[in-house]
């Protein structure tokens, strides 16, 4: 149920829509006797398209969740042994016959590159249908099937679960297909957008794993204050950002992340969390 109803409620109060709707609803307004309000309507609806299609707002307001989990350095990941890797969906699509990577496929580029790095790690790639209509013919895990064998990952090394329709399917399907035990060392590939909602859901679940996130889209430089090309982009990351934020709300309220704005660790720096990786540890088989 909590499935379609946020899908539901997304598709009516994406930022995108509800501007489009205002600046329709005015211009039908203009019309009739309530022309002032229709035209209160229109310039309000101008005014939010200016703002977060070409202002940098977006990029700022996304650049704060990017800021919850600091980039990985090589070091880090390098640093310890690696027992597990899993790449979040999201990055793959399908059409005409074809699977292609969507902007989120830095998810699988990264996936790909780690897996190389550590060959002796097993690698969970998780995502299914997360549409309601219009589904693609094979699942997202299948998609991923035949571009990791493509790559030459072994077969023995991947585990493909293609059921999940959500981030919380996400964490509690998998922590069920691979059974985790104490001591080791799995780490999460997603955007690193998605990465604070990501983190409090496998935390929830049971699930100890160590942020590796990618697809920043913010910069974190001066670079992030310049305005947009194109009100598409603008409008493209405003919606990206808050339908995140909607969705940090919304499993905190349903009790799906430990935290309403999971970070890395209570009183943790990034640079603190970075070193503690990528400091040598004892293993014992």
């Amino acid at each position: 149920m909590f499935f379609y109803a946020s899908k539901i409620i997304w598709f009516l109060t994406a930022p995108s829509t509800l501007l489009m709707a205002i600046v329709c609803f005015g211009a039908l307004l203009l019309f009739t006797r309530f022309f002032k309000t229709g035209r209160i309507l229109v310039v309000l609806g101008a005014l939010g398209f200016l703002v977060f299609g070409s202002s940098p707002i977006p990029r700022l307001m996304i650049r704060e969740l990017e800021r919850r989990f600091p980039p990985m350095t090589a070091e880090a990941a390098s640093a310890r042994p690696v027992d597990g890797i899993i790449v979040l969906g999201g990055a793959l699509d399908y059409r005409r016959g074809q699977m292609r990577l969507t902007d989120a496929g830095a998810r699988v580029s990264a996936a790909l590159a780690l897996a190389h790095q550590h060959p002796e790690a097993r690698v969970v790639f998780t995502g299914g249908h997360d549409a309601i209509l219009l589904r693609a013919p094979v699942s997202e895990a299948e998609m991923a099937r035949g571009l990791f064998q493509s790559a030459s990952l072994a077969d023995d090394r991947m585990i493909y679960e293609g059921q999940s329709r959500n981030t919380r399917e996400n964490a509690i399907f998998t922590a069920k297909l691979v059974m985790p035990q104490p001591g080791e060392r799995w780490l999460l590939v997603t955007s690193a957008f998605h990465m604070p909602r990501a983190m409090g859901t496998f935390r929830a679940a049971g699930f100890d794993v160590e942020p590796y996130p990618v697809d920043f889209r913010a910069d974190d430089s001066l670079d992030d204050i310049r305005p947009f090309r194109m009100v598409s982009e603008g409008l493209r990351l405003t919606d990206l950002t808050v339908r995140e934020a909607m969705g940090l709300i919304a499993y905190r309220l349903n009790g799906y992340t430990d935290a309403l704005l999971p970070s890395p660790t209570n009183g943790v720096t990034p640079a603190a969390l970075n070193r503690a990786a990528a400091a040598p540890a004892d293993r014992h088989p």
